[in-house]
């Protein structure tokens, strides 16, 4: 009895480790894709609509079941907070490279990704902004940089044309928060600005992190411009424009993506209204897919989307493409598979020029009222 118990253990054992062989043959592999944006401090809220929108689609694909190179694949979602700090993103950029991601979301303003553009170079891992409109970012040179909005050479141009054309604007004074997007966007606006007539009566800095801004404004209520271009974010462009209307300025506040979010009449109150702002992609509504992707985002996390969520949404979709053409999961590969990227999505077309920019950009104008966004206007690029 006692030499066929010990034939029997023998054999469960040979049978437990056959199974947990064949288990582990048929396992998913997991593949990590990365995501930056700010998740705390001012526009924490911004780099969070940005995240939402890369788990939704992480969380759909793994629902939908992948498989690359005959290997099912689970795609885990690598988050980072780089607080919208240059410093901070450059370390939130390695810790993504340690953690052997296949591709990155990333990162939200133009001052974070263009730093830590140059890590994911070296590491030869493809990065795909959601929003920096900079375009220093994808004039550097680098293979692995990508962006799935238009730029600020588009952006500006855009809201100066619209400032002239439609609003008659005569006269502009100038104020940008001194960073990579800021101060980029409202010098591309100042040189279009500039070459339709528009005299620019000033042009200021202040920082990031202001909240006061009545000596500027009061200097500007001066000069009496028919507008004022504020090249920030809504955590700052709110409050200007909410002191701007409190000094009794009647100039029209104008804008791009970074302050035209569903956060600003929060921000700025009734001077919402009095905002025009563009944004470096379609409206939402007029995306192919934005209906259905908004009523989705609102089921998930039961809060409407700020602007980027779309963004990212389909930079994850468009990095899996990637690895499907390539039949691999290997970061090398899926980044020479990126330049024959032809993906339709949320957002509509996207294919990239040789630089990692979108080849055929729209910008659309925005106002807001009664605290909530209306479309103005759709500039085809």
């Amino acid at each position: 009895m006692k030499g066929s118990s010990s034939h029997r253990t023998l054999a469960l054992t040979i049978i437990a480790v056959a199974c947990t062989q064949a288990v582990a043959a048929h396992a998913d592999q997991v593949v990590k894709i990365g995501h930056s944006a700010p998740l705390t401090g001012a526009i924490a809220h911004l780099g969070k609509d940005s995240e939402n929108g890369a788990r939704l689609a992480v969380e759909e694909i793994n629902a939908k079941g992948l498989v690359i190179g005959g290997q099912r694949v689970t795609l885990q979602l690598d988050s980072q907070d780089d607080a919208g700090d240059p410093r901070a993103a450059t370390q939130a950029a390695q810790k993504l490279v340690d953690d052997k991601i296949v591709g990155v979301v990333g990162h939200l303003n133009s001052g974070t990704s263009i730093p830590a553009s140059r890590i994911y170079r070296d590491a030869g891992i493809v990065q795909i902004s959601q929003a920096a409109t900079n375009p220093a970012y994808t004039q550097q040179g680098f293979k692995t940089t990508y962006r799935v909005v238009a730029t600020d050479a588009q952006q500006g141009p855009a809201l100066a044309t619209y400032a002239a054309q439609s609003l008659h604007v005569k006269t502009v004074a100038i104020v940008d928060d001194a960073t990579a997007y800021g101060q980029g966007l409202a010098n591309e606006f100042e040189k279009t600005a500039k070459s339709l007539g528009i005299r620019v009566v000033s042009h200021d800095a202040t920082n990031d992190k202001a909240i006061d801004f009545r000596a500027i404004v009061t200097r500007i209520k001066g000069e009496n411009p028919d507008a004022i271009m504020y090249g920030g974010m809504d955590a700052t462009g709110g409050p200007f424009a909410k002191q701007a209307r409190q000094l009794g300025v009647r100039a029209r506040v104008l804008a791009g993506d970074g302050v035209c979010s569903g956060d600003l009449p929060n921000l700025a109150g009734t001077a919402a209204d009095n905002v025009v702002c563009s944004e470096a992609g379609m409206a939402l509504d007029r995306m192919p897919g934005g209906t259905a992707f908004a009523l989705r985002y609102q089921n998930r996390f039961h809060q409407p989307l700020q602007v980027y969520a779309p963004f990212a949404y389909d930079a994850v979709f468009i990095i899996v493409d990637a690895m499907q053409r390539a039949q691999s999961t290997d970061p090398a590969k899926t980044l020479a598979a990126m330049p024959a990227t032809h993906y339709r999505g949320v957002i509509g077309e996207t294919s990239f020029d040789a630089k990692g920019d979108l080849q055929h950009g729209v910008i659309s104008l925005y106002t807001y009222k009664d605290g909530k966004k209306q479309l103005l206007d759709v500039v085809k690029l």
